[in-house]
This record gives C-alpha cells, structure tokens and sequence, in this order.
C-alpha cells in the first residue's frame, strides 16, 4: 500500500465521495455534496435505508425548486449525482469517504478497518462524530495519519458550518483537504483540536448549565429566565427553550460527557435538574413535556414574566436614590428613571423615604447593602449590564419589602420595557450566563485548540448566538466581565466561576478578546 503522502497528492476540487450511514446527517451531507457537483455514493447496513434518504433528498431538492432557490437544471444534476449503493466496495475510487453512523468507538473503528481494504491510499477517512475522540477512532486504523473529523451539524443543510478536527496523528495535507470539501459544499469550516466537545459544544457548555444554576438557586423561574436571555440578551431562544428543543436525551449526555472528559471541571459541573428530568422522561418537544408542554409541537405554557399576573401595584411616587459606586451604571439607571418621570434624589446619601437603586457587577443586592449601609427594606438592584435598554431586570434582597419592590417593577413598566422581579443573586442572570460564556470562549482560545475567529464563526453558525463568545466579550467589555467574574468567585467561592487567563490579560491590558499575540 502507498504511503500516507498519496493523501497530498490529491488536488483540486472533489470528485467522488463517499457517505456511510443514512440517517439525518449522512442524508444531509449527502445533499449537500451532490448539490455541489461531486459525485455521491450513500451507502448504509439497514435495508432501504439509503433508498429512502435519497427520496427524502428528492423531496427537499423538490421543494426547494418551486420556491426558486434551485433551477431545473441544478435540480436534474444533482439527482444524477447522488447514488445509492448496495455494498461498501462501490467506495473504492471515492477520494472522501464520511461516516455518519452510530456513535460507538468500536463501531467506528471496524468500519475503518473494512474501508481500509477497499479504498485507495490517497483517500481520506472522516468520522462526523459529535463525542468521540477523533484520535481514538483513527487508532484502530492502519494509517491513521489520512483519519479526520469533520462535524456538520442538524439540519445540515441549514447549518452552513463544519467543524474540522486533527486528530494526535492526522497530517496538516488531510485537514486541509476537508477545509477545501468543506467549502466547495458551501459551508464555513472551522479547524479545532481533537478535545472534547471541540468547539461548539465545548463552547455552548455555559448558556445551558449557568441557566440551571440560576434556576436552582430559586434567582427565577425559568420562563422569566428565558424572557430575560430573549429580550436583554437577544438570543433567538432562552436556555430552557433551547433544552426542549435539542431534548434532554440529547443534551444531558453531552454535559455529563464534557464535564467527565474534562475531568470533572467546575466549569461544565452538570444539573441535577436535567439528570431527574431525563429520568422522568420529560424531555422536551420530542415528548410533549419539558420545560414547558407542548400540544402539536407548539409551545402551550405562555412564556410571559410570571410576575405580570400580580395586579394593583401601583408605580412608586417617592423618591429615588441612585448609588454612585458605579458611575456608568449610575448614568444608565438615572436616564431609564428619567424616561419614567421619577422623582431622583441628588443627595451623596439617600434620605430615610427613598427607594434605594443599587447596580452590582457579579454581586448581589445583599452585599452591596452592607457595605454601603443602607436600608434593605427599601433597596432593589437593577442589572445595568446592557445599558438599561431592552428587557430590565430588577433584583430583590431576602429583607426587601414586597410591596416598594412591586411599585419600583410598576414604574420602570412606564418606560415601554419589560420588568422582571428576580431574587437576590450574585451577577443577575444576563451578568452570570454571558460571563460564562465568555470565561469559556476565552479558555479555549487559551488552550489553542482553535483561532479566535473560529471560536466566534462556529459559535454563531452552529449555535445561533446573536455574538460569538469573544465578540461579547468586547461587546459587554472585557473588564466588566472580569469584575462580574471575580466578584461571583469572591462571593460564592466556586471554582466555575474563575477567569480564564486569556481574559484576564486582555482586560488589564485592554486588548480585544480577539487578540493574538504576534
């Protein structure tokens, strides 16, 4: 057998490829494929499974046709190059082979070594895994050097990112030639070390499991957490949302395996939430039930802020008092108070009828009490994190009188926004969340196990985030987020919640988060 090196020999666009395994994502990257010129072959072991992926690639190429997005004559083509074979010996002039099968190393590796004795020595093996290790699967091999991953993710088509990941012994021709196939389909690749979770779902570790600390803390219901990530942050869909959609049999699994593959890492601890959920089998849209119920597919339980249905609060008339401790946040709170018409108090100390209106960064309203002595009863923390602007949230303390912090949410409700009531809670829930998601973009960049661009690229085409986690972080600013992380460390002692060293360097040196030296 020739050398690996053959592997590099290979040039130009992609002819003929493989796709082992017929099920949503070979069936998508099949599509993808043969929509981009290259001859297919899909191959899979359960009778007329290929079959009838084609079918439903027909379908989808169909439909896709009457809606003006493919002519005719792309329609026709890419049926001539999509075929199905019976037997994996068809794959023997392919250059790529892809497999999309079940997620078993020793599945894996049998199904290399039988490729092995089919293809040629100039053809590349990638794995689509999500969990594995691309290295570990490659060991089976007998030339693991031409073994990759390349990761799409559902809908594949619609997903127009792929992950492409160097396994311990992969050589750099093979990783650029799927960078190259990657791009002829039409998506972004994105190059990552073989870590757990590569990037993406290394990177998406935080929005899930912080939201579930939150929620476990008793800081918000999880509705009022999704509002607040909807409309302040500007996700698409709020972390509980998000957890029915993907399923909690999807998504449980992929935390406790980051979190194990790590070595029990604080920062990607699990919840017992979603343990004794999937347990239960409520998992989400799939079953009917999660976080919220379902009827047709359709979200049932309104998402609206629980403390809505409180009625007869009255907005509060009195006087205001603003903490100066922050001077930012200070002019933020003071111009949302003025589009209310409330009464501001321009005193160094507030008087002994004022509201009190304090704006921590990683702390909660029960430390900022103290250390500015003032009264419990009539003090609430507004999150000024974005500025005021969007959805507000407003944060209690355990001796605040209900009825000041129900006028206080009445009033800021005159300025067209939002208002959430949310229990004390170091880092509010946007503060805590997006810190986090930021700590953790920031240490994978730190440990190299991709660029910076990629970082963000992927985060935004494979997650859907409004920013990737370093763009927020220069966003939100990389000093803010180091002062929310180092107060929330300070306050609960939690290991999850120390900064990244590639953050922390940035901010004292005000450097992007994007950064890189030399």
């Amino acid at each position: 057998m020739p050398a690996v090196s053959a592997v590099a020999e290979v040039h130009g666009s992609i002819g003929v490829i493989g796709v082992i395994g017929a099920g949503a994502m070979g069936r998508g990257i099949a599509q993808i494929a043969a929509q981009a010129g290259m001859q297919v072959k899909l191959f899979d072991v359960q009778a007329d499974a290929a079959e009838n992926a084609r079918k439903a690639v027909l379908a989808q190429w169909e439909k896709l046709q009457q809606k003006g997005k493919l002519t005719e004559q792309q329609f026709h083509s890419a049926k001539q190059q999509l075929q199905v074979v019976t037997a994996m010996d068809a794959m023997a002039d392919c250059e790529i082979v892809i497999e999309a099968i079940v997620e078993r190393l020793d599945v894996k590796r049998d199904l290399f070594r039988q490729l092995e004795a089919i293809v040629s020595a100039g053809c590349i093996l990638a794995t689509n895994t999500s969990s594995l290790s691309v290295t570990a699967i490659a060991a089976g091999a007998a030339m693991p050097e031409r073994v990759a991953g390349l990761h799409f993710f559902n809908p594949v088509p619609l997903m127009k990112v792929a992950e492409v990941i160097a396994g311990l012994r992969t050589r750099s021709e093979v990783v650029q030639r799927l960078v190259a196939f990657t791009h002829q389909t039409g998506h972004r690749p994105v190059i990552t070390k073989d870590t757990p979770g590569f990037i993406v779902n290394h990177a998406g570790r935080a929005y899930g499991t912080e939201a579930l600390r939150v929620l476990q803390e008793g800081v918000a219901a999880f509705p009022v957490i999704d509002a607040i990530m909807r409309e302040a942050a500007g996700f698409r869909l709020g972390p509980f949302e998000l957890l029915d959609l993907t399923g909690l049999d999807v998504s449980h699994p992929v935390m406790e395996s980051i979190y194990q593959q790590y070595y029990q890492e604080p920062r990607y601890r699990p919840s017992v939430i979603t343990a004794q959920r999937l347990q239960g089998g409520v998992l989400g849209r799939k079953t009917g039930r999660g976080f919220y119920d379902y009827t047709d597919g359709a979200q049932t339980v309104p998402q609206a802020d629980a403390a809505d249905a409180i009625a007869g609060a009255q907005p509060w008339t009195g006087w205001i008092w603003i903490s100066p401790e922050n001077p930012e946040a200070a002019a933020s709170v003071r111009a949302l108070l003025e589009r209310c018409g409330a009464n501001i108090e321009n005193t160094p100390e507030p008087s002994a009828d004022s509201l009190c209106l304090v704006a921590p960064l990683g702390e909660d309203v029960s430390t900022c009490v103290v250390r500015q002595k003032l009264d419990a009863r009539r003090t609430l923390g507004i999150d000024s994190l974005f500025d005021c602007q969007g959805h507000l949230s407003l944060m209690s303390n355990p001796a605040t009188d209900t009825a000041i912090a129900q006028q206080a949410r009445a009033l800021l409700l005159q300025s067209g926004q939002g208002v959430s009531l949310i229990q004390d809670s170091p880092g509010f829930v946007t503060q805590r969340i997006l810190a986090c998601v930021v700590n953790i973009g920031c240490d994978i960049v730190q440990q190299g196990i991709c660029t910076p661009d990629d970082l963000d690229r992927a985060v935004e085409l494979g997650l859907a985030y409004p920013f990737g986690p370093l763009a927020w972080g220069d966003k939100l600013g990389a000093s803010r987020i180091l002062t929310i992380l180092q107060n929330m460390l300070a306050y609960t002692g939690d290991p999850r919640y120390r900064p990244s060293l590639w953050l922390s360097r940035r901010a004292q040196l005000e450097l992007s988060l994007k950064h890189q030296q030399g």
